[in-house]
């Protein structure tokens, strides 16, 4: 499957732009949850929302910290957005299936709504695609990785089975 992702792939400036305003979302959403759910436990489960999204204490301030990662490593660049947007895209997508099985249960510790896993889902693959296309390289390591990538026998059209 490495074979098959790109090297300096000509979207990489919008995935990057887009992990980006992923993460600075995540980053109002968190400041304004603690700010909506100040003075309420770290826990609570209720009607506390921010920016259209239930929300509690831990889940904001949770927020605010992956968010600031995210923003981060996309500034940072050099493969080190890529590497990991690999496991913060899948973990919010994890994230979001997981809490919706637990949302009407009392383990819904982040008190998450559907609408909160939609959103979770959302920047899940929005991660993962600044993931998947975000690698860079040489100049000469792209070009043989993309000759060979253009010229390996596809094994369905030449009737190679593993």
């Amino acid at each position: 499957m490495a074979s098959h992702l790109p090297k300096n792939h000509h979207l990489r400036p919008l995935y990057r732009f887009l992990g980006f305003l992923a993460g600075l979302y995540c980053i109002v959403f968190g400041i304004v949850g603690v700010i909506e759910t100040r003075g309420q436990g770290t826990f609570a489960q209720g009607s506390y929302r921010a920016v259209g999204l239930k929300t509690n204490m831990a889940f904001s301030i949770l927020s605010i910290i992956v968010g600031a990662i995210v923003v981060a490593v996309v500034m940072i660049g050099r493969n080190l957005d890529r590497n990991v947007n690999f496991v913060l895209g899948p973990g919010f997508i994890l994230m979001g299936l997981l809490m919706m099985t637990l949302m009407q249960t009392t383990a819904n510790v982040l008190n998450f709504g559907m609408s909160t896993c939609v959103v979770s889902f959302i920047i899940g693959l929005v991660l993962f695609a600044e993931a998947l296309y975000g690698e860079t390289a040489s100049a000469r390591v792209a070009s043989v990785e993309e000759h060979q990538r253009l010229h390996s026998p596809d094994p369905e059209r030449h009737g190679v089975h593993p």
